[in-house]
């Protein structure tokens, strides 16, 4: 019996500490749920007095303990949806609900049986509200709870007896009373409510509306987005009209803080970022372009910048759909799919794709966060398996070189395995000795620490502490000197910390690229293939275009191109789509007869080949006439054509920009033939003028005769 009293407080002080940290309620009912949390905060010296007492509860007291811990797990749930839930959704239908209150109480002028008869109907109005039916209910069963223990016969302080008394009255007080809400809000977003999409929404209204709500900062607005994806989720994906209006309403807020307030994003300013409505503007001149909707997160509906992809195909922003999943849910926020694992997968070729979108258009691609998590991540591993890492650490830090060797290899395996073992291994510290044994003359120990290292890297956390400990110029080192194996694994391992762009200033720097362009052209197709993706990846950053070109990259990318097999047409034409944008790209892609090369990959590859090569095109024939007319001559208007009628979408741009340019010069030559013709005929009637009038001296030499 004193276990199971001591249990039972120590569960309701559980409770009460779960509720304690939970704050900033939704404006519209932060009154009522502060006044309820702090109440139940004062609950706690009870609780405390009544796990360290020695006497027995009464069989009543302890019936009525056990229903006011069940009541607190209800506030607990209640009161974090007034935290975490959608400001607008709890803003509206409280709002809604107060105001039906009033208008049927009117402000208690009617008295009086009637009076009273109004009251109840009132009562009833409120509580068919979801909401407030839910924060009174749980007041009653607190209140319910608190009047069933019999104080007199508890073993607590006179202080706590009359503090917890305290405590009960304000409870019985707050039943079934309603505070006056804010009339004005209420006007502003129900007017905005049922606006129609086209309808032009009052400034000063939607002013008040973001102030009041306190969406005004891009965080606070993806939170918001967040917060109605979950009502989705609670209601089983099929919210209805209801959540649709709510959508367009924060669309509405969204757009007029992003027009209102230019500078709120300075860092998506400042590097040209596409905006969170959906469209970004181009400073050359002015023009306004569309974010295509496959880059768009789903939740936040801005560009991705890390955009990764869960268990049901579904891609979002990494720090988008992590939030979602901390807040408990398991399923997929656009299906509403359950999920068959939170693990999250980077969609490497989108990333690359939206990159190449923001080049296209002359923006600055987006930056990708170093970190979205706020904490670190830790690993599950159990301590038997610490315990083993442990030991392969001593033996890496050992000066024998079969203990170096045995324990790099088993590394490289555990760290392979899965996620857990990577931050584990992380954590114990390994990563200094692996980039250590980067310069060791055994050849396979060397190859077992790089491809440890490749593996640790794809935990996101493991990237800034593997380049902290400058591990790159040792990877640049084996990807030079290593073996074939080696030399693979250490490209590979380039690309996977390639992903955060300071890292590609990083490599870059680090004399990366010539060893990466030999390999390219020397290595097995494995090799090549490693290689070709890191080269794509570090050419992203505009700094490392040039260092490419000078490296020899162009001419082994068009031996690829042309090679037997075309096993890697798809890598090199996007490799050469990223160059051709850099001055000495472009130079060194004419310069390697492309032209006919590309005008046949237009006419036949794969509608991605067709639009890279494309998009190489248009860079070569800018300003250069020689490439347009060989162009034409090879006869690419007919595939332009089609591409700019059934091509991706790229495609078809890059096609119509080139069929104007084709175009122009085609008038320009027509217009230059035209002259030429005039200019010739102009220079024979000449001519035929001047033989048919006698010459002077001849006349003059008759004359003398």
């Amino acid at each position: 019996m004193e276990e199971e009293k001591g249990e039972l407080a120590r569960s309701l002080i559980d409770a009460v500490n779960q509720i304690a940290p939970i704050g900033d309620y939704r404006c519209a009912v932060k009154k009522e749920f502060c006044n309820l949390a702090r109440r139940l905060k004062l609950l706690t010296p009870m609780f405390e007095e009544i796990r360290e007492s020695k006497e027995q509860i009464p069989e009543e007291t302890v019936k009525a303990l056990v229903s006011l811990k069940e009541a607190l797990v209800s506030a607990k749930e209640l009161l974090r949806f007034g935290s975490e839930g959608s400001k607008i959704y709890l803003t509206y239908y409280c709002l809604l609900c107060f105001r039906r209150f009033f208008e049927v109480v009117k402000l208690r002028v009617n008295g009086g049986k009637r009076g009273e008869m109004e009251r109840e109907r009132s009562r009833e109005v409120l509580e068919r509200d979801q909401i407030m039916h839910k924060f009174h209910e749980v007041t009653a069963r607190v209140e319910q709870a608190l009047s069933g223990i019999s104080y007199e016969n508890l073993d607590i302080s006179d202080e706590v007896k009359e503090q917890v008394e305290l405590v009960l009255a304000q409870f019985r007080r707050a039943k079934g009373r309603v505070d006056v809400p804010d009339v004005e809000l209420y006007e502003d977003l129900l007017s905005l409510y049922n606006k129609s999409n086209d309808a032009a929404a009052d400034p000063d209204v939607l002013r008040r509306l973001a102030e009041k709500l306190q969406l005004v900062g891009i965080a606070e607005l993806t939170q918001e987005s967040l917060a109605l994806h979950e009502m989705v989720s609670a209601s089983c994906g099929d919210p209805g009209e209801t959540f649709e209006k709510m959508s367009n309403l924060l669309k509405i807020i969204k757009d007029f803080v992003q027009t209102e307030n230019p500078n709120l994003d300075a860092s998506a300013r400042e590097k040209n970022l596409p905006s969170s409505s959906g469209q970004a503007t181009t400073d050359g001149n002015h023009k306004t372009l569309v974010i295509p909707d496959d880059f768009r997160c789903p939740i936040s509906l801005e560009l991705m910048k890390d955009p990764v992809i869960v268990s049901t195909g579904q891609t979002y922003e990494r720090s988008c759909i992590e939030k979602w999943l901390e807040q408990g849910h398991g399923t997929c926020p656009k299906t509403q799919q359950t999920l068959s694992s939170p693990a999250l997968t980077p969609n490497y070729v989108l990333r690359s794709l939206i990159a190449q979108w923001c080049e296209a258009n002359g923006i600055e691609p987006p930056k990708r966060p170093g970190s979205s998590r706020p904490n670190k991540t830790t690993s599950a591993c159990s301590p038997a398996e610490r315990t083993k890492i442990e030991i392969l650490l001593r033996k890496l830090a050992s000066s024998s070189p079969e203990d170096q060797r045995m324990a790099a290899g088993e590394i490289r395996l555990l760290a392979k395995r899965n996620a857990d073992n990577r931050v584990a291994i992380a954590e114990a510290g390994a990563i200094p000795l692996l980039v250590t044994l980067l310069s060791t003359p055994d050849s396979r120990t060397q190859e077992h620490a790089v491809t440890a290292l490749l593996n640790l890297s794809i935990c996101e956390e493991n990237k800034g502490s593997i380049i902290s400990f400058g591990a790159v110029p040792g990877i640049v080192q084996v990807l030079k000197k290593g073996s074939m194996e080696a030399r693979e694994n250490a490209a590979a391992a380039l690309f996977s910390l390639s992903v955060v762009d300071e890292n590609k200033v990083t490599i870059g720097a680090s004399g990366a690229i010539p060893p990466l362009v030999t390999l390219l052209s020397e290595g097995t197709q494995r090799g090549k293939k490693d290689a070709a993706t890191a080269l794509f990846n570090l050419c992203i950053y505009q700094g490392n275009k040039g260092k490419a070109v000078r490296a020899g990259v162009v001419p082994t990318l068009m031996r690829l191109l042309t090679e037997p097999g075309g096993g890697m047409v798809d890598e090199a034409l996007a490799i050469l789509a990223i160059l051709s944008s850099h001055p000495e790209g472009k130079s060194a892609i004419g310069a390697a007869e492309a032209v006919p090369v590309l005008v046949d990959v237009i006419g036949n590859g794969s509608p991605r080949n067709r639009e890279n090569a494309a998009a190489v095109l248009v860079h070569l024939c800018a300003g250069d006439q020689q490439h347009l007319a060989e162009a034409q001559e090879l006869g690419v208007m007919g595939p332009l054509l089609d591409l700019a009628q059934n091509g991706t979408d790229r495609g078809k741009r890059k096609a119509a920009q080139l069929l104007e340019r084709m175009s122009r010069f085609v008038e320009q030559q027509k217009l230059a033939q035209a002259q030429a013709e005039a200019h010739a005929q102009q220079s024979q009637s000449q001519s035929q003028s001047e033989i048919q009038q006698p010459h002077p001296l001849s006349e003059a030499y008759t004359v003398d005769r």
